[in-house]
């Protein structure tokens, strides 16, 4: 039997192939909030929140000029930005409305909410905020019981404007 991983380990960053470098950072930068940390020209950039080194990267080296993957291919699936609270993700919301970003689903997953779109590239993203753990559901062994029903969006957008993040 293998020991488990350690339970500190977290998903540092994503770095990503882009068919256009400046299309993908407008994205990232206006219609999700990432700051740009650094830029090496045409070909690559990094982007985060709150000063890290950076949570998302972008790069051109074999996808300049290139389409999404096919359907039916192997590849990432979506990636998903883990936001502090409901408050915080229903500003995120708000942000996606402002830019006419379309969603593609919308889902409380009972330990979770999230909201589920799609960059430039057609990339997977998932946004979303974590229910406090005491607060996921369980069956009667204590086992997870996750769950995938409809998102009230418009009780999420009340939720933005109850708390000011600015």
């Amino acid at each position: 039997m293998t020991t488990p991983i350690d339970p500190g380990v977290v998903v540092g960053h994503v770095h990503l192939k882009v068919a256009d470098l400046d299309r993908a950072i407008r994205f990232y930068s206006e219609a999700l909030g990432f700051e740009v940390r650094q830029r090496m020209g045409g070909q690559a950039a990094f982007l985060s929140a709150g000063g890290y080194h950076h949570h998302v990267g972008l790069n051109t080296w074999e996808s300049r000029g290139g389409g999404p993957p096919a359907p039916g291919t192997t590849g990432l699936f979506h990636v998903a930005f883990l936001y502090p609270s409901r408050a915080a993700l229903g500003q995120a919301y708000q942000r996606l409305i402002e830019h006419a970003i379309p969603l593609e689903g919308a889902s409380d997953h009972g330990v979770s909410e999230a909201l589920y779109l799609r960059d430039p590239d057609g990339n997977g993203i998932e946004i979303y905020c974590d229910r406090p753990r005491e607060a996921w559901p369980r069956d009667p062994a204590g086992g997870l019981q996750m769950v995938t029903r409809r998102l009230d969006l418009e009780d999420l957008l009340a939720a933005a404007e109850s708390t000011d993040l600015a």
